[in-house]
């Protein structure tokens, strides 16, 4: 037993050392160093003041501003410290209440709105984070938006359409709106800045 626990002890130490020290300052040097933007959290300034992450969802309310996918995490909407889903399955009767909760909400804000309520407005992501919508999604809440903030239409699509990224390397995934992005734009227009 004595001949085993030298050996057992000095491989311990090493493991933790290689695992638990070199390995992460390794990776996190590369990251830094390859990745500056994305391992600083992505971060949007606005007049020098980070105002949120383009990666992690933001909760916004207001009929001014285009509203992003639900969030289920807890106890706060986007909270990135409890990323998850909601586990809801298409039969559970609490996806159906909230989904439907959505929709009553989303037609209360634009009763003039006929186009159909687009999935991603009303269901959760799988993180519960999603900082993007779909083009359909941002489209839907175009006249509510304008006239808010008396724009007209035309000028709020012309914003989304700018604001919209494609497939990523042209292949994967779909077209999406990053709505503090979007959102921000918005705000911009206002000021002139846009």
């Amino acid at each position: 037993m004595k001949t085993l626990l030298r050996p057992m002890l000095s491989l311990f130490v090493v493991l933790s050392v290689i695992t638990g020290l070199v390995y992460p300052l390794v990776v996190t040097g590369i990251g830094r160093a390859a990745f500056s933007r994305e391992a600083a959290g992505s971060l949007i300034y606005k007049d020098g003041k980070a105002v949120g992450s383009s990666l992690i969802g933001q909760n916004f309310d207001e009929p001014k501003y285009f509203w992003g996918r639900l969030s289920a995490t807890s106890p706060n909407p986007n909270n990135a410290t409890a990323s998850g889903g909601t586990n809801f399955g298409p039969l559970n009767p609490s996806l159906t209440d909230a989904v439907k909760a959505r929709i009553a909400a989303l037609r209360d804000a634009d009763p003039s709105a006929q186009l159909p309520v687009p999935a991603d407005l009303v269901t959760a992501s799988g993180s519960g984070l999603d900082p993007e919508i779909s083009p359909a999604a941002a489209d839907y809440q175009v006249t509510r938006v304008a006239k808010a903030r008396g724009l007209t239409p035309d000028v709020v699509r012309d914003l989304i359409a700018r604001n919209t990224q494609g497939r990523q390397w042209g292949i994967f995934g779909e077209p999406r709106v990053n709505v503090l992005k979007l959102n921000l734009a918005l705000d911009g227009l206002a000021r002139g800045a846009v």
